[in-house]
C-alpha cells in the first residue's frame, strides 16, 4: 500500500503564496508521475500541474508563470508552489502519483486525500 499526506494548504489573500507538500510513502520502488489536481465546488476535478521523474513538467494553462511544480525524488515528495493567487484558484487541491509498488515497472496511481486552498480577502 501506497499513501500520500499533502500538507501546506489554507487561507491566503488575493496574491499571496502558498506552497504545498505532498509525501508518498509505503511499498515504493519508483515513482513516475507526481502532480496536483484540484476541485472547485461545482465543478469537476482539473488537472494543475505535473512533473515526470525525468524533469519534464506540465501546467494547466491558467496557472502558467504563477504556480511552479518540483519534486524531491529521493524523498518521493512533490511540491506546488502557489503565487500571485487568484479568488478562482480555490478549490480542494489532491497529489497523485503513479507508483510502482512491485519493481515489475507496473505502475498504478494513488491520490492524496486533499487540501483546501482559499484565496480571499
Amino acid at each position: 500500500q501506497v499513501q500520500l499526506v499533502e500538507s501546506g494548504g489554507g487561507l491566503v489573500q488575493p496574491g499571496g503564496s502558498l506552497r504545498l507538500s505532498c509525501a508518498a510513502s509505503g511499498r515504493i520502488f519508483s515513482i513516475n508521475v507526481m502532480g496536483w489536481y484540484r476541485q472547485a465546488p461545482g465543478k469537476q476535478r482539473e488537472l494543475v500541474a505535473i512533473g515526470t521523474s525525468r524533469g519534464s513538467t506540465n501546467y494547466e494553462d491558467s496557472v502558467k508563470g504563477r504556480f511552479t511544480i518540483s519534486r524531491d525524488n529521493a524523498k518521493n515528495t512533490v511540491y506546488l508552489q502557489m503565487n500571485s493567487l487568484k479568488p478562482e484558484d480555490t478549490a480542494v487541491y489532491y497529489c497523485t502519483a503513479d507508483v510502482d509498488g512491485s519493481g515489475r515497472d507496473y505502475y498504478t496511481a494513488y491520490w492524496g486525500q486533499g487540501t483546501q486552498v482559499t484565496v480571499s480577502s
